[in-house]
């Protein structure tokens, strides 16, 4: 007799959803509508199935380009995207407080220095410190003086681990929000040269897509998820969907030939729920105007079921 892939053996949790249709950070329009995409493709309902409880939370109210201006060229909008951003923290501490785990969909990563600061500060306040696997592409880590474009999604990783002084990075006024050594790349592919300076500078772990063709996802997973829970009170992921090859999920922002396959993606998240320390989700950079029949957001909502406990038996 077989069983379902919502076996008992899931654990229910409380899950609040918090849109963040945040497009300020890169210059491809389109990942706003990313939380829209992900809802529309049945988050909700097919998490409850699993067993979990599940509340929308709405979205973080989030100006569009067109209200403003962008400010200095090698940080643009950054005013608005630090605004945006420590509303997030504030919205992630509510829910930690709430007992609720905090599944954030974006729109792009520079939300991740929102998210992270309210996780660090909600552990902070309990004399915890938190974890960050950070799954992407792209490591994030550029800061103003060393990125190429000046797009603020392509540094709030630098932000988090304090390489630059700003109030994105300084949210409840402490840096970093991660002690480096908790801190782990996955999956990484496409990295600026200036940028892998910056990743030795901040002394961080890394699991480049060779590291994962030599030795494996598990491999690579369960090494991450060690080095992320030493010493913490568990980890926050934080995934962008880019992360994925682009023959399975094309609707992102930037994407990157030789990702992580399907079974791959799923492998990662399965063994992330195995573990049952992961403290919060985010799941960003989903851009339907570019996406084919939703596919990326479908697959963005399979991702967090996996994450969330479902197994194929």
């Amino acid at each position: 007799m077989t069983t379902t892939a919502n076996s008992t053996s899931i654990t229910p949790r409380k899950i609040r959803v918090i849109g963040v249709p945040l497009d300020l950070g890169q210059s491809r329009r389109g990942v706003d509508m990313g939380p829209s995409a992900v809802r529309v493709a049945g988050l909700e309902a097919r998490l409850e199935e699993l067993g979990h409880q599940v509340e929308d939370g709405g979205n973080v109210p989030v100006p569009i380009p067109e209200q403003k201006k962008e400010g200095d060229a090698s940080a643009k909008y950054l005013r608005e995207i630090t605004a945006t951003c420590t509303k997030l923290a504030d919205l992630v501490i509510k829910t930690l407080e709430a007992g609720n785990v905090p599944l954030c969909l974006g729109g792009d990563h520079s939300m991740a220095a929102g998210t992270v600061s309210g996780v660090a500060e909600f552990y902070r306040r309990q004399d915890q410190r938190i974890g960050l696997i950070w799954i992407d592409a792209h490591t994030d880590i550029n800061t103003p003086e060393s990125s190429p474009s000046g797009n603020v999604h392509g540094m709030p990783l630098a932000a988090l681990m304090g390489l630059w002084p700003s109030d994105l990075g300084n949210i409840y006024g402490f840096s970093p929000k991660v002690n480096p050594d908790n801190c782990v790349l996955v999956g990484v592919r496409d990295i600026d040269a200036v940028e892998k300076e910056n990743v030795r500078r901040a002394g961080i772990g890394v699991f480049t897509m060779r590291d994962i063709d030599e030795r494996g996802m598990r491999t690579v997973m369960e090494e991450a998820l060690r080095m992320a829970g030493r010493g913490t009170a568990g980890y926050h992921i934080s995934l962008d969907m880019d992360w994925v090859d682009p023959e399975d999920a094309p609707g992102v922002g930037t994407p990157v030939r030789g990702g992580a396959t399907y079974r791959e993606s799923h492998l990662a998240m399965e063994i992330i729920a195995d573990h049952g320390r992961m403290l919060s989700l985010e799941i960003v950079e989903v851009n339907p105007v570019i996406d084919e029949h939703n596919r990326t957001a479908d697959l963005a909502v399979e991702l967090a079921l996996s994450a969330f406990g479902k197994k194929i038996l």
